[in-house]
């Protein structure tokens, strides 16, 4: 598929009926379009961060040395779509020397959990506030707010993956191409599939030449953002400049309530047992997701935190 140049006059920016950009909104979107695509297919939106001063590349260098190192990954960027996100050689560069060398030392870089540090966290909750009245109608409940972002050198790939959040990735320095697959499509993405990735936290899904016909491709620039639906799988290439992009995500118990049935799924097929897939039952979905839940709930509480700083690792 064509990629999807979402400038501002396709948009429609002086259109009626739309979600307006000023100073106390930072996002722009079309509001019938985000009602009926939420969390089905991707869409553009609009924002204000180009130039924001907490996206500068000093301002994320001191950043990072705010929050815990661990927080902060990266590797080559010289990566293929199929390589999977986190598998790229090691550059032997350090945090700081990558940040001040990103135009020339071909590497990808997310930062982690930045919503943990007041301004950045501030930031995050001041666009999910404009997007919360929208999605509560569709997805009630927001929960689990959490923001990333992403330091790429020119050219830089970010291998193909899905995540398990409702995610929007704002482009607030230099350009990419964003790759986005339909989830519902068997050919692209299995129950196994899923099952795999919401019962261990990998974010690895195969990838075949073949599946890249089938992208919903959007050029993104400076002011540029797009929707990611959950567990949609992606990849992304990196144009010709330092890319540096914003990263606003979010779960429900909807969200959390699918990964608890995939969950209990993948642990009766690892136990020689075939379960029926979501949504063929839905008796048989409720008791699945109270029986895991519990489990889960008792888990939790046994380990205190563990759980959420072994994600964090």
């Amino acid at each position: 598929m064509k990629a999807e140049n979402i400038g501002a006059a396709e948009l429609g920016l002086n259109t009626p009926g739309r979600a307006r950009l000023a100073a106390e909104n930072l996002l722009d979107f079309d509001t019938a379009e985000f009602r009926s695509k939420f969390n089905r297919l991707p869409f553009g939106v609009r924002h204000n961060l180009a130039g924001h001063p907490l996206f500068t590349l000093r301002s994320l260098l001191d950043l990072t040395r705010r929050l815990p190192p661990h927080y902060t990954r990266y590797s080559s960027g010289e990566m293929s779509v199929e390589d999977g996100l986190f598998n790229g050689k090691q550059t032997g560069l350090s945090v700081e020397e990558t940040i001040r060398q990103i135009e020339e030392c071909g590497s990808w870089m997310t930062i982690r959990f930045v919503h943990d540090d007041p301004a950045y966290g501030a930031l995050m909750n001041q666009l999910l506030d404009q997007i919360r009245p929208f999605s509560e109608e569709l997805a009630p409940d927001m929960v689990m707010r959490e923001a990333f972002i992403f330091v790429s050198s020119p050219n830089a790939v970010t291998p193909y993956h899905i995540d398990p959040e409702y995610n929007f990735l704002l482009q607030v320095s230099g350009t990419k191409t964003m790759h986005i697959f339909d989830r519902s499509d068997p050919e692209i993405l299995t129950e196994l599939d899923l099952e795999s990735f919401l019962s261990d936290g990998s974010t690895q899904v195969g990838f075949k030449p073949e599946y890249q016909a089938k992208a919903m491709s959007f050029d993104l620039r400076p002011g540029c953002g797009v929707h990611v639906p959950l567990t949609s799988p992606h990849w992304v290439q990196n144009g010709p400049e330092v890319s540096i992009s914003f990263s606003i995500t979010f779960r429900t118990p909807y969200s959390d309530r699918l990964q608890m049935i995939h969950s209990a799924n993948a642990f009766l097929r690892r136990n020689g047992v075939t379960p029926a897939s979501i949504g063929k039952s839905p008796l048989r979905d409720t008791l699945k997701y109270q029986i895991y839940r519990t489990i889960s709930t008792a888990k939790f509480m046994f380990s205190g935190r563990q759980a959420r700083e072994e994600y964090k690792s």
